[in-house]
């Protein structure tokens, strides 16, 4: 139930470093001009059933840029990526897409799920292909785009397996491949590596940099893994809960490709990069401006026995009730 805890915990295990040496240049993501487009909530409310999800939300995505939101649940970070996708309207406010407003879903917009949604009765390649067959494309045009997008997510020995035949990691991948398919000019993922386990996860994150890059797509990611946003943003959007809103804001200046390891950084800084020292600090600081949220979801959601992780007693007693057990 406390999951959006466990992250915190991680990024704050280790004291600040001490001051580190000046930083490479940074590598830029594509901007104006590249084949992602831009995006925008501007003073974007959402009312459901009477309670407000989001208040007044205002975000702009660059083009080409890569963009996560982190927060604890509830904040409605899957919403904001609803919104973008079509698959919901505001309240109040807009939504734009390169400026104009969005109505609907499109082709240029593709979400990649937390589960990867294979039709389990297609094959994996049958399942690349059928956004292109749903687009009218012509079949030896959408062979050919099929077997450039197995190559780009080192699929194409498994192309006629079906998703039951599949690791998860494969799956997630061939739900990218699938995304990628029509070309869009922005990638929405909710948390696609939740349910993989941490080598996967680390594996795929590599993957999804270099797909995206390789693709010059605006990506737009939800994660409640402070590390998972500072390894893929360029900028991390810190989402406030109950009712959504945001809170603060994080530019991840860092060199490309990075490092996945940053729990092994903090326990052995002394060695560290000087791209992983300050990936530790990014985090950290991620971690302090978002504990007052994580918090008070902890609170909302248990009884009167939890207490603030920040406070000098760690709360309530009760907590600790079977500790050394």
């Amino acid at each position: 139930m406390f999951a959006t805890t466990k992250w915190i915990g991680a990024a704050l295990a280790e004291p600040e470093p001490a001051a580190a040496p000046a930083a490479r240049a940074v590598e830029r993501r594509p901007a104006p001009g590249a084949a992602g487009a831009s995006a925008a909530l501007e003073g974007v409310s959402l009312e459901y059933d009477g309670a407000t999800v989001l208040e007044d939300v205002s975000i702009d995505v660059a083009p080409g840029e890569a963009l996560c939101l982190v927060g604890p649940s509830g904040g409605g970070k899957s919403t904001i990526l609803n919104l973008l996708a079509g698959l919901v309207r505001p309240t109040r406010g807009r939504v734009l897409f390169d400026g104009v407003p969005v109505s609907g879903p499109g082709p240029e917009r593709a979400v990649v799920f937390q589960d990867a949604a294979l039709f389990p009765w297609l094959t994996l390649e049958k399942n690349i292909a059928f956004p292109l067959e749903v687009a009218g494309v012509a079949p030896a045009a959408r062979a050919e785009r099929v077997d450039e997008l197995l190559r780009l997510v080192h699929l194409s020995r498994f192309r006629a397996s079906f998703p039951h035949e599949l690791s998860g990691g494969m799956r997630q991948r061939g739900a990218i491949a699938r995304a990628l398919a029509t070309r869009p000019r922005m990638i929405l993922f909710d948390e696609p590596f939740a349910a993989l386990d941490g080598q996967m996860r680390e594996l795929l994150q590599g993957e999804v940099e270099r797909i995206v890059r390789a693709s010059r797509t605006t990506m737009v990611f939800v994660t409640h893994a402070i590390d998972e946003a500072v390894r893929l943003g360029d900028r991390v959007v810190l989402i406030g809960t109950r009712p959504g809103r945001v809170i603060g804001e994080v530019h991840v200046d860092l060199p490309r490709p990075r490092r996945g390891a940053l729990g092994g950084t903090r326990t052995a800084l002394g060695g560290a990069s000087v791209e992983d020292v300050q990936a530790v600090r990014i985090a950290q600081r991620i971690a302090d401006e978002i504990r007052a949220e994580v918090d008070k979801v902890a609170r909302e959601e248990a009884d009167g026995a939890w207490g603030s992780s920040s406070g000098p007693d760690g709360g309530d007693p009760r907590r600790h009730l079977g500790r050394g057990i």
